[in-house]
Parts: structure tokens; C-alpha cells; sequence
């Protein structure tokens, strides 16, 4: 099933963060796919807001993966795979233990981690659009 949503400006995040999360209550597992700039950590940061994480979010660039807390004190997690050179490098932080937890994981970058996804993982592709807007479209894998 695929779904396309727009994204006009960036204080319209939450509320699409939050009509994404209610359409997909089973998913729990966001791969998020774009150019630089295109808007991942802005919505990922949104879904976090939208789970009631209170503590700051920022893109973890260096430390490859954040873990916040979600208001019912369960475990959020937000990857950023942007300078990972191979998938070996997965294997070291434990990233199909995150993957496969049951908790969310918010995926930056995600095409290098390839097989190691779940089946069931939500596929969003941001693209920036002539007028500055973002189209979001949606795949679910399975």
C-alpha cells in the first residue's frame, strides 16, 4: 500500500508525524529515505513529539543511534546511518537487536542497513518539491 502525503511547512510536521503514526499503528520500524536537507530529522523529531519524547532530539551523526523515552516510558530509538560505510558496522552497535525490539526506531539513511530492515518496515521517501514543500510518500513493505 502506498500513500502520499504533503508536507507545505515544517510546523505542519507534528501533525503529519502524528496522522502517520495513527495510520500505521502496527509499524514500528520508519525508514526514512532523501537527499540531504529533504526533511528526515525534522519529521523524525516530529514523530518523537508526536510519542511524547520530552527530551531534546538532534540527529545522532556521530553517535549513529539516540535512545529517548516515549511518555509511556517506553524506548525510542533514531538512527542516522549517514556515515557508516558498510553494514558490518551494524553489527557493532547491536542494530538488528533495535530493529527487532518492538520499540520505534526512526531509520535516517536507512539504505545501507538493506536486508537487515524487518519486513514490515515503513518505507518514507521525502522529496522536496519546486514551491519548497515536501511530498512524503509511504510504502509499506509487507
Amino acid at each position: 500500500m502506498i500513500s502520499t502525503l504533503t508536507l507545505r511547512k515544517p510546523s505542519e510536521a507534528p501533525a503529519i508525524a502524528r496522522l502517520i503514526l495513527d495510520g500505521y499503528p502496527q509499524h514500528r520500524v520508519f525508514a526514512l529515505h532523501g537527499d540531504l536537507g529533504a526533511g528526515k530529522t525534522t519529521l523524525i523529531k516530529a514523530f518523537c513529539q508526536a510519542l511524547g519524547v520530552e527530551d531534546g532530539t538532534s540527529s545522532p551523526s556521530f553517535a549513529i543511534v539516540n535512545e529517548y523515552r516515549a511518555a509511556n516510558g517506553e524506548p525510542v530509538y533514531h538512527f542516522d546511518l549517514y556515515r557508516l560505510k558498510d553494514a558490518g558496522e551494524l553489527d557493532a552497535i547491536g542494530f538488528t537487536e533495535y530493529v527487532d525490539s518492538g520499540h520505534y526506531c526512526f531509520i535516517e539513511w536507512p539504505e545501507l542497513a538493506g536486508e537487515l530492515l524487518p519486513v514490515d518496515a515503513m518505507h518514507v521517501k521525502l522529496e522536496e518539491t519546486a514551491n519548497g514543500a515536501r511530498t512524503i510518500t509511504l510504502t509499506e513493505a509487507a
